[in-house]
């Protein structure tokens, strides 16, 4: 087993390092454990796992929401949630400060992506804040930590991948990353307001107090946002959808806000189409290798192999946790979320299933542990959008979003020793 696993580790290692793209990485390795440690006809297993893993219905969600997120990222919405949310900021300790936070959770809960997420709200409030005199490491620090929510909280497009990897419920999944999302907007918004109160100095005075009719006007340029919130999310709740139509509900529905701002038009519609498409095309393919990838170890034996040499050593699941987000964050610092979950997913899964770790608690432990390698140089993609919007260096940008991922740390901590932050909605939903 070692030999195997040693051999298989080097092979992944020199395919990475020379730049061929992750979905090749994982359809030759999958290649080489068969035709080199099993007498299994290597073509015919990959001719038809490939084919099979292309057509999961489950996986249809993913290209949809997408689509939505990029329909989105070309509307106003930046500027509506700027807009709506800070009348109710100013007397908030570290003030502004917290429309990255509350903006990102937002807007999180309709791309699914981080990087979406962080360029559409860093559009706004980075000249928006830094023009108001607000500390720029923290502003900076604010929007790469809190546009990480946007893997999290639902619709998340790397929960559906996980999902799809490992045959777990979509929709239980999207229900599992409500609290811990909330959960990391609270820390968050905590750490803002100690650091307020610590460096008083460095928060500039508040606006000038506004009459509550003219708070509640601004608010009502949230109001698109939030129907479609409910829309999605509320109608896989309610049970009223399967994740695959409220992902058609969503996009229909942010046709019509994108269409009622005045920016769709032929040339927006045509750029987040073929934007859905691009990035659909990419993940497809890497869960098809990944998917060839997990039916090789299968044949190999490894990954049964691996758990019953974890359940031998006595290893307690806290002691299993420790090592796998050691793990989890160094292979982020050079990988893609994405990459990491299906790169992991056959093996690491017999490892939690013999530690009696719930599949969709993990799911949403092992997004955590992605999000925070994505604030992680040298491949954190928060990182890179922040350097292309702000010119600083990437280790600049990555020690003024340090305390986030801390903050992230901290949550995983926190849903570890309180597991019931992500099961109960699951379990709520399992038994309406």
């Amino acid at each position: 087993m070692l030999l195997i696993m040693l051999t298989l580790f080097v092979v992944l290692l020199v395919l990475l390092g020379s730049g061929v793209w992750v979905a090749f990485s994982l359809l030759a390795l999958g290649w080489i454990a068969i035709e080199q440690f099993t007498s299994i006809p290597t073509g015919d297993v990959m001719a038809s796992n490939v084919w099979g893993s292309s057509y999961s219905w489950e996986l249809t969600a993913l290209p949809m929401f997408i689509w939505m997120g990029e329909i989105l990222f070309r509307s106003r919405l930046a500027d509506d949630m700027f807009t709506g949310l800070s009348p109710w900021m100013q007397r908030i300790p570290g003030r502004l400060l917290h429309t990255n936070v509350v903006g990102c959770g937002l807007f999180a809960a309709v791309s699914g992506s981080s990087a979406a997420t962080c360029a559409t709200m860093g559009k706004m409030t980075l000249p928006e804040l830094t023009r108001r005199g607000y500390d720029e490491q923290l502003v900076i620090g604010t929007l790469a930590g809190s546009a990480t929510l946007g893997l999290l909280i639902p619709p998340s497009i790397i929960l559906i991948v996980f999902g799809v990897a490992t045959e777990q419920s979509i929709a239980r999944l999207f229900m599992a990353g409500v609290f811990p999302g909330l959960l990391l907007v609270s820390l968050f918004a905590g750490y803002l307001m100690l650091w307020s109160w610590r460096h008083p100095e460095r928060i500039p005075a508040a606006d000038p107090s506004m009459p509550w009719s003219e708070r509640l006007r601004r608010s009502r340029r949230l109001a698109p946002l939030l129907a479609l919130i409910i829309g999605v999310i509320g109608s896989i709740y309610a049970g009223l959808a399967s994740p695959t139509e409220a992902a058609a509900v969503g996009v229909l529905l942010s046709l019509i806000l994108a269409k009622a701002q005045g920016n769709m038009d032929r040339e927006v519609f045509r750029d987040a189409l073929m934007g859905a498409v691009r990035t659909s095309t990419m993940i497809a393919f890497i869960l098809a290798g990944a998917s060839f990838l997990t039916v090789a170890m299968g044949f190999t034996g490894l990954p049964s192999d691996l758990a019953a040499w974890i359940g031998a050593q006595g290893f307690s699941p806290f002691m299993l946790l420790a090592a796998l987000t050691v793990f989890f964050i160094l292979l982020g610092c050079f990988l893609d979320g994405i990459s990491v979950v299906v790169l992991t997913t056959s093996i690491m899964l017999p490892m939690v299933e013999a530690a009696g770790i719930d599949l969709i608690w993990f799911g949403i432990y092992l997004v955590i542990v992605v999000e925070m390698s994505q604030i992680t140089p040298p491949v954190g993609f928060n990182l890179f959008v922040l350097q292309g919007m702000t010119g600083r260096d990437i280790l600049y940008i990555a020690w003024a979003a340090m305390p986030f991922f801390f903050l992230m740390m901290l949550g995983l901590v926190l849903i570890s020793l309180f597991p019931e932050i992500v099961t109960f909605l699951p379990t709520a939903m399992g038994n309406r």
